[in-house]
């Protein structure tokens, strides 16, 4: 299918042939037939891509600080890799659609039904994959071309929704662009007198013609107008829909509003706020977020999760829906607003005209997509085999499934290096299959992983997906001969687990492919040292491993139940890292957590745990989500015979003995490396060294963790 993409280290846009998304659980495919570009939110979107770093910087100041706040916790030369890799990735664009259902998992919507796509999968492409929460059906009486503006009239819709103007009241509308023209609608179909400003006359015509009263020019002198306007009241809302980096419109806005009254900013505008006006006149000063109840929210978005209309009445997808009818009934006019209507192939001219390259007055810019063609379902080739890799007497022929920026950054970089050969990389959304086979070489990019199970050339496989699918991922790649390298959790449920650890024991002594799971700290330089400094000790342990790991809000995707957690999902790898130093089964653990009254606070994220070991040794986790983020995240005291080590954060350790102490240090990386090697040097040499039993045995603790801490007491485990 074509797409237009756009590189994110250099700006450039591109129209490419991409593979369709695969049919998820609680997604529609849809056959796009118009997507419409925002030409305000779009054209930002490219030039701040196309601007140097320092403008990039500049443009994104909330960035930069993430940015720095990472330098802290994992230096300079980690965060700039990181950096580098997030902009040597391409990007979507687009948000509002219409087109044909091709495949549904979605109740009450069938191959066939028209629907309006919102949201980041609803882009300009020929195939879209998107949640069931922000589709709604096109009614009989609206055209797919209308219906294509439905997620940009919601953002309209919220902004009117947040100013509770009443039938009547006056209100000014400042922008009257896209955005602006569909606002003023909204306001006449409530009953409202608008006022519509903005810097250019050219839309003027438009704006009267969709029933504004009044147009300004939007400055100063404007405002004896707007004062004779509303009877010299002074307007009951000011909307701004500009997109100006000028702190002018909400300046004013602030002169023409009458006192309590509302400010509602819809577009991205200066907000030097000056307190006097406010202060003078009690403003309500609100900022519209997008389409309203839903979005940036994980579980609406992602999973599908509604709230209760009896709660929440004006969601995203109610919002579209009422949009469509308002269409239907011919009380809001889109066909006005288009001015262009241009075939995908030739998109790159779409933009080159809402970035004022080419100089054409222009409001609804549609793209055009073939309709009734068939769509390619195939994997894209990218690049010919690397002969550098082919010349190693056992062959490994890599498939990757997932490739996030941990894999980008953590994984697919040292296994790149080795002489594998990269075939074919798999992600849910195309334009990432295609950067990761770009950037790192894989021969193909592919959107269904059943393609790369089944393929029989390839023999080993890297996992890297969300932690629910890690389980299943396991056992079809087992199960097809493959070697499997999966990123921890290996399950995030007991029966998930069951069904592993079913499988080994029924090929109990026959030759198995490896299997390996990231648990990467045991095979960091750092903890390969502390393992020699203590050597063959039959002493017990103490050791205490101190993880501040620092916030993330429920509406993370890790936090998702379904996901398993922080707990199964990060804290593995400090039981993991304690097991193989003390080189003992785990017999008991208890684990007690503090409770918050933040609503935004994760109960489970901030516990001690405590495990008893069969040869006396104890270890303890601290993993704590409310430190402060200056602290370093990991640190961990190992006492036995006489001896201490005491690791900070990968960066040293020292050394104690004799009443001697020595520091090492290390360059802050956390094994990744070093376990990919093993686990390529296990596949070319044929090694049957598993380590099985040891990853099922850490995933059960960390359930037995949730079980002491729901139950809130000592959780025995196997034979004691």
């Amino acid at each position: 299918m074509k797409q237009i993409i756009q590189y994110q280290k250099t700006g450039k846009l591109s129209v490419e042939e991409l593979p369709i998304p695969v049919l998820r659980q609680g997604t529609v495919l849809v056959q796009n037939y118009f997507s419409l570009i925002s030409a305000g939110t779009e054209r930002t979107s490219v030039e701040t891509a196309q601007a140097s770093m320092l403008g990039k910087a500049k443009s994104r100041p909330d960035l930069v600080k993430q940015v720095m706040e990472n330098v802290k916790r994992e230096g300079v030369i980690a965060t700039y890799k990181k950096v580098q890799n997030r902009l040597d990735n391409y990007k979507e664009l687009g948000y509002s659609c219409a087109g044909v259902v091709m495949e549904s998992a979605v109740e009450g919507i069938v191959p066939g039904d028209r629907v309006a796509c919102g949201g980041a999968s609803a882009n300009h492409a020929e195939v879209v994959l998107v949640p069931k929460n922000l589709v709604a059906k096109v009614p009989d009486g609206v055209t797919l071309d209308e219906a294509s503006f439905t997620t940009v009239c919601t953002i309209a819709m919220q902004g009117v929704r947040q100013a509770e103007v009443r039938l009547g009241e006056n209100v000014a509308v400042i922008g009257l662009g896209l955005i602006g023209l569909i606002t003023i609608q909204l306001l006449k179909a409530n009953g409202c007198r608008v006022i519509g400003l903005d810097v250019s006359d050219k839309y003027f015509n438009l704006a009267l013609k969709l029933g504004c009263d009044e147009c300004r020019v939007s400055n100063f002198s404007s405002i004896p107008m707007v004062d004779s306007f509303t009877n010299g009241i002074g307007t009951d809302a000011v909307i701004i829909t500009a997109g100006t980096k000028s702190n002018e419109p909400v300046e004013l806005s602030l002169a023409m509003a009458r006192k309590r009254s509302k400010v509602i900013v819809v577009g991205a505008v200066g907000m030097n706020i000056p307190r006097s006006p406010f202060y003078e006149k009690e403003i309500d000063f609100r900022i519209s977020c997008s389409y309203g109840p839903g979005r940036y929210d994980y579980l609406y978005e992602e999973k599908g999760v509604d709230y209760p209309v009896g709660f929440v009445r004006w969601t995203e997808n109610r919002k579209m829906t009422a949009i469509l009818d308002l269409m239907n009934q011919k009380r809001l006019d889109v066909n006005s607003l288009i001015t262009h209507k241009i075939q995908i192939s030739e998109g790159l001219h779409a933009y080159s005209i809402i970035t004022n390259r080419v100089k054409e007055k222009h409001v609804g810019v549609l793209l055009t997509y073939p309709g009734e063609k068939k769509i390619n379902r195939d994997s894209i080739n990218i690049s010919k085999i690397n002969p550098l890799r082919n010349d190693v007497s056992r062959q490994i022929i890599l498939g990757c499934i997932g490739a996030g920026n941990f894999a980008q950054s953590n994984l697919l970089p040292y296994l790149d290096k080795t002489q594998a050969r990269f075939k074919s990389v798999v992600t849910n959304r195309a334009i990432n299959a295609k950067s990761v086979a770009q950037k790192f070489g894989f021969e193909n990019a592919l959107t269904d992983s059943s393609a790369v199970i089944q393929d029989g050339e390839i023999n080993t496989l890297l996992i890297a997906t969300r932690h629910d699918s890690h389980a299943e991922y396991v056992l079809e790649g087992l199960k097809s001969g493959k070697n499997v390298f999966v990123e921890k959790p290996l399950a995030v449920t007991k029966e998930q687990l069951g069904k592993i650890n079913a499988f080994f024991q029924r090929h109990g002594g026959v030759p198995l492919p490896q299997l390996m799971v990231g648990f990467n700290r045991r095979y960091s330089q750092t903890f390969t040292d502390i393992e020699k400094f203590f050597g063959l000790t039959t002493d017990p342990f103490v050791i205490t491993y101190r993880v501040n790991a620092g916030f993330l809000p429920k509406t993370h995707w890790t936090q998702d139940k379904d996901q398993g957690g922080r707990i199964i999902g990060e804290v593995c790898h400090f039981i993991d890292t304690i097991s193989f130093l003390m080189k003992s089964d785990p017999v008991s653990v208890y684990a007690s957590s503090i409770r918050s009254n933040n609503e935004l606070v994760v109960d489970y994220d901030n516990i001690a745990i405590t495990i008893r070991y069969r040869n006396g040794s104890i270890g303890t986790i601290i993993y704590t989500a409310n430190g402060d983020s200056a602290v370093p995240k990991e640190y961990c005291e190992i006492f036995a015979q006489g001896k201490t080590a005491i690791m900070n954060n990968f960066k040293e350790t020292i050394f104690y003995l004799n009443n001697k102490k020595s520091v090492k240090k290390y360059d802050g990386r956390k094994g990744h490396k070093e376990e990919l090697l093993y686990f390529i040097e296990q596949i070319k040499n044929a090694r049957s060294e598993s380590m099985v039993q040891s990853y099922i045995g850490t995933t059960h603790l960390t359930f037995a963790i949730y079980d002491s801490l729901v139950n809130n007491t000592v959780i025995l485990l196997g034979n004691n």
